[in-house]
């Protein structure tokens, strides 16, 4: 898979999560032809056509779409996201791949930020 640009606090990264990652993928590869990398259990990446953001499939209990913003600075995106209202719903965490961290907006969705 190709790596993308992607504009600073733009969507970069998106999780689909669910609990059958077989249905998951047959279900994205065959309606979109969206081509899918396993990467190991539970989560494969998945890569959307030129101009949209790639994404995970990602095994869990429960159902859920997370969208991930990348920001030119973590630490200060999480900063302003408690300021506002938001809450750290995970923190910083780099796993020598992308340094990351998730947080909830005052509504309580979840948000994945990316550095950028």
């Amino acid at each position: 898979m190709t790596e993308k640009e992607h504009p600073m606090n733009g969507i970069g990264h998106f999780d689909i999560a669910g609990p059958d990652l077989d249905v998951l993928k047959r279900f994205y590869g065959g309606v979109f032809a969206w081509p899918i990398d396993e990467k190991g259990p539970g989560y494969a990446m998945v890569q959307t056509p030129s101009g949209g953001p790639d994404g995970a499939l990602v095994e869990s209990e429960t159902a859920g779409l997370t969208i991930g913003i990348v920001v030119p600075d973590l630490d200060k995106a999480l900063e302003g996201a408690t300021r506002e209202g938001g809450a750290i719903a995970m923190p910083v965490v780099d796993n020598g791949w992308v340094k990351k961290a998730q947080v909830r907006d005052p509504a309580g969705n979840l948000l994945t930020l990316i550095q950028g």
